[in-house]
């Protein structure tokens, strides 16, 4: 019998962190994603705002975050130097990242 409960209190142990790792894995991965989601706008309003593509520099941070199913929570253009702070959600809680692109200062 007690080497039962033993049993089970090992295996409910290694579940409980097996699932604590996965999560946190899953999280790492999503945020990795996420900043080159933010990568990827800041440079394309920093595009913009430099004249190598057309449109309004914000709009095409906002195109390029869609597309990856995020959303832009904030958007600042310094000459041609663009700073876009992206969200989107990972389970109940929301991630947001930031990313600046533009020429060396």
């Amino acid at each position: 019998m007690a080497g039962t409960i033993l049993s089970v209190g090992i295996v409910l142990c290694a579940a409980t962190l097996s699932v604590t790792f996965v999560t946190a894995g899953s999280a790492a991965v999503f945020s990795q994603r996420l900043a080159g989601v933010a990568d990827a706008a800041a440079l394309a309003a920093a595009d913009a705002a430099s004249g190598a593509v057309v449109g309004e520099p914000c709009d095409r941070a906002v195109e390029v975050a869609s597309a990856s199913a995020a959303q832009v929570t904030a958007c600042e253009l310094d000459d041609l130097a663009a700073t876009v702070t992206v969200s989107a959600p990972f389970g109940r809680l929301a991630a947001t990242v930031s990313a600046r692109a533009g020429p060396p200062e």
